[in-house]
């Protein structure tokens, strides 16, 4: 495996391996097979497939198997074989999966939500399917009975679901922007905590429980990365993209994290650094350069006989200011700003062209992209959307390592 990867031409950008086509409608989920050349599909056309890479080099569909109502996501645990698919109407329905991959039998249905499920994990050790719906909740069910254990409610719609295996912690994103941190336990759950950053819905979570970090993406462009086990409170932002997150992978072997957008864009963010944390903007009633008064002061626009102005913050120091004396862009990937933001004119001045370097890459995945994921030890990614391509990617080249043996070519 390790020769296999060194051995193919090394390129900054990740290569295309193959094209999967085939389904009538949104693909709304995508996940490869581990140690096998294939990937299983499930899509608003109401059909989940597995599909084989055959000698020609082409994937085609060794199961089809078609839902009562449109598929909205998917778990798969390999070691079980197990296929746990969501839908439109609220149900998770089980399936087991031949070894061979040609077959699949169904195993039992989870009355899990009221309306469509957004995101499902299976626990083997507990033997639960936690999800999350667009009825505003987060459900745990027993897969041996299949009887609801528990639920808790939310103020909007739960998108999306990271759960921590050891701690039994479940982490919530919603519509809000609110990402809600749970301690789930056998017939109930307590709520920990609650993160605000976001100023758009929750789209994308990643936990990695290793170095106990949190990644976020959102409709708001950006990405924040919650420090949960170690500097509390601590965030770092990355915006990067020019459109909502719609999945994030953190690689832990090489600190690296691979965020994927709805216009096609793929980010690969180098995490192994000492990024700076983005002020908190601070809030004043004139601009704290030239002291011009805000537009909403109206004691000091009459007593200085002066017309208010617009209230900016400089995305470096996180002042209050006019248009005046911030007047300057400038890119700051250290704080996360790979394109130009609003500075002052100070920071603008203390900004030197080496701390401009990027330090992200960005590829264009030339479709929709709605969902991802990764096989980390293969480097493999699989994406799709809704243009109903799901593309298979050799991400080895940019993620700058063979992973699966651990070198680093940095």
């Amino acid at each position: 495996m390790a020769a296999e990867i060194h051995s193919r031409p090394q390129s900054s950008r990740p290569v295309l391996l193959s094209k999967v086509e085939g389904h009538q409608d949104v693909v709304s989920a995508a996940l490869l097979i581990p140690k096998e050349d294939g990937v299983i599909t499930a899509s608003e056309d109401r059909t989940i497939r597995v599909w084989l890479k055959r000698d020609s080099g082409q994937y085609w569909p060794s199961i089809y198997h078609t839902m009562s109502s449109p598929c909205s996501a998917m778990a798969y645990h390999h070691d079980s074989r197990r296929i746990f698919v969501g839908q439109d109407n609220g149900a998770i329905m089980e399936f087991h999966v031949s070894e061979d991959f040609n077959k699949m039998n169904f195993v039992k249905t989870y009355p899990a939500h009221q309306n469509r499920v957004s995101a499902i994990i299976f626990c083997l050790t507990s033997e639960w399917v936690i999800s999350t719906g667009h009825d505003k909740c987060i459900s745990w069910m027993c897969t041996r009975s299949g009887s609801m254990l528990g639920r808790h409610y939310f103020t909007s719609w739960a998108s999306c679901l990271q759960y921590d295996y050891e701690t039994r912690h479940a982490f919530v994103g919603d519509y809000s922007g609110q990402i809600t941190l749970l301690k789930l336990e056998q017939n109930t759950c307590s709520v920990i905590t609650t993160l605000k950053g976001h100023e758009g819905s929750i789209t994308s979570l990643w936990w990695d429980p290793v170095q106990r970090l949190l990644f976020s993406g959102a409709s708001d462009h950006s990405i924040i990365m919650w420090d949960i086990g170690g500097r509390k409170g601590r965030t770092l932002l990355l915006q990067g993209h020019h459109d909502k997150v719609q999945a994030i992978c953190y690689i832990q072997l090489t600190r690296q994290l691979v965020s994927c957008s709805a216009d096609g864009g793929i980010a690969v963010w180098n995490m192994d650094i000492s990024r700076e944390e983005a002020p908190q903007w601070l809030e004043s009633d004139s601009c704290q350069k030239c002291e011009q008064p805000f537009f909403w002061n109206i004691k000091q626009m009459w007593d200085t006989k002066t017309l208010g102005l617009r209230q900016h913050h400089c995305r470096k120091c996180g002042q209050a200011v006019c248009g005046k004396c911030s007047t300057k862009r400038s890119s700051y990937p250290i704080m996360g700003f790979e394109f130009q933001v609003r500075v002052c004119d100070s920071c603008f001045e203390s900004i030197k062209d080496e701390d401009r370097t990027s330090l992200a890459t960005f590829h264009e995945g030339k479709h929709n992209i709605s969902h991802m994921s990764m096989d980390i030890s293969r480097g493999l990614m699989v994406t799709c959307g809704s243009d109903r391509i799901v593309k298979i990617w050799d991400m080895t080249p940019v993620v700058g390592c063979s992973l699966a043996t651990g070198f680093s070519s940095r």
